[in-house]
């Protein structure tokens, strides 16, 4: 037996709170009748109506998008800016396909698409081991001490950040500026942005390159494509394991 709003979110009518907010209002049937308690759970065999149309289970999709910047990463946007859902074709709209996750505004980078709420629950929870790796393009020559720093973890908001992995790619002499490859687990509101600021470097530029196993590759901006079964199979993997990074050898 299955809560009814998380059968109604798996067929991708609506999410889990919306489904919920149908339930209340009297607007979900199973097998006929009105059900208006949350805790109701129902069965594979039950008919279940939505509006009066029946309810049937969605194919899962899983794609990865190389989002662009100026590109929000939301289902809608109420200040009519363009959204990652803008970029996909009419069929695969149909599909009710969320973010995992976000990317700021200004931000580019691979970011993965679903309607698997138990897939995206399982990437972004409290306790997914998932590896995001960002490069990043700071304003100032950020020296090997401070990126120790960093890797260490740092006091933000009071909440020190977990271990990451940081290392200085280039330098620009004349602009003076730093490309930085910087890798971790935590993906907090502004985290990458706020543990540059912290340390007197802001982040002028801001690349996702990677997202567990999912890497950007070849892919334009704006472009997508579904994951593989051994991509998902190794993100389910990868969400598993220990949220503390440790530097390879």
């Amino acid at each position: 037996m299955i809560r009814l709003q998380k059968i109604i979110a798996d067929a991708g009518v609506a999410s889990r709170r919306k489904a919920e907010e149908l339930i209340l209002a009297g607007r979900v049937k199973v097998n006929g009748e009105v059900v208006t308690e949350l805790g109701y759970k129902a069965s594979p065999k039950d008919i279940i109506m939505v509006d009066d149309k029946v309810v049937s289970k969605q194919e899962k999709k899983y794609y990865c998008l190389y989002k662009p910047r100026g590109v929000i990463s939301s289902v809608s946007d109420p200040l009519n800016r363009k959204t990652i859902i803008d970029l996909l074709d009419e069929d695969l709209k149909s599909y009710r396909l969320y973010p995992v996750g976000r990317l700021d505004y200004d931000t580019k980078g691979i970011i993965l698409l679903t309607n698997d709420g138990e897939f995206m629950n399982l990437m972004v929870g409290p306790q997914s081991g998932v590896q995001k790796q960002y490069l990043a393009r700071l304003d100032g020559i950020i020296d090997k001490k401070t990126l120790a720093t960093l890797e260490k973890g740092i006091v933000i908001e009071g909440q020190k950040t977990l271990p990451c992995i940081a290392r200085r790619v280039s330098v620009d002499r004349k602009h003076r500026s730093s490309l930085v490859d910087i890798t971790l687990t935590e993906g907090k509101y502004h985290q990458v942005k706020k543990m540059f600021e912290a340390v007197g470097f802001p982040v002028k530029r801001l690349t996702r390159v990677r997202f567990g196993c999912v890497e950007i590759g070849t892919m334009s901006e704006g472009s997508y494509r579904p994951l593989t079964i051994h991509e998902i199979k190794t993100l389910r993997v990868l969400a598993l394991e220990d949220k503390i990074i440790k530097r390879p050898r």
